[in-house]
């Protein structure tokens, strides 16, 4: 494992801010807001990924809605219970932000993970014959707290992944993305919910 905790845990995301800040919380007196960024694949679909940020970056003047961005930071969740349900929430702490580049259009959304697998790895064959894996990965930070992260590999690294135990180090390159999905309620009505989740390009075993 990286010594350098800050080297475990890298997002660059660039794309359009599609919402409001939204305040969320407050910790030691530096206030966190909430925002939607739509940043784009390659097919003509983005992917609306939620981003968390600060005041004290002083930028709220200055990016609004419409504005073109990147941002530096890390992959963050949290728990919600909001709905009396334990809900994995994923969302990009911004560390920095800028306007986008020309040139960082090229690679909108990169993630980049050194982390520990903390439950089975699930793998799995879509109807489609697409092989799919899913992975929880535990990724270390400061002060002894860690963020627990979804992610998907597909192929040959989903066949690899399916081979890896609870426990294993493992690094990994890929994107953040969004995915709707349908759940059936009690009731009998349908509720479209999103999930966030680490699609990854690239993956490998950490030796020992």
């Amino acid at each position: 494992m990286h010594n350098d905790l800050r080297q475990n845990n890298i997002v660059t995301i660039s794309g359009e801010i599609i919402s409001d800040y939204t305040y969320t919380h407050e910790v030691f007196g530096e206030k966190f807001y909430s925002f939607n960024l739509a940043s784009k694949r390659l097919s003509s679909n983005s992917d609306i990924i939620p981003v968390t940020i600060s005041d004290r970056l002083g930028v709220f003047d200055i990016f609004k809605i419409g504005s073109r961005v990147t941002i530096n930071g890390q992959l963050r969740s949290y728990n919600d219970f909001s709905q009396q349900k334990n809900h994995l929430i994923l969302t990009v702490f911004t560390k920095d932000i800028q306007p986008e580049e020309e040139d960082e259009k090229a690679i909108p959304n990169q993630v980049l993970l050194n982390g520990f697998i903390c439950k089975k790895p699930i793998y799995r064959t879509t109807p489609f014959g697409r092989e799919i894996s899913d992975i929880l990965l535990a990724v270390n930070r400061a002060y002894n707290k860690s963020d627990y992260i979804p992610c998907i590999a597909w192929g040959r690294n989903a066949k690899f992944a399916g081979k890896l135990n609870v426990g294993d180090n493992i690094k990994l390159t890929g994107r953040m993305q969004s995915r709707n999905y349908q759940k059936k309620l009690e009731d009998g009505t349908i509720l479209v919910k999103t999930a966030y989740e680490v699609s990854i390009s690239k993956l490998e075993l950490v030796s020992e």
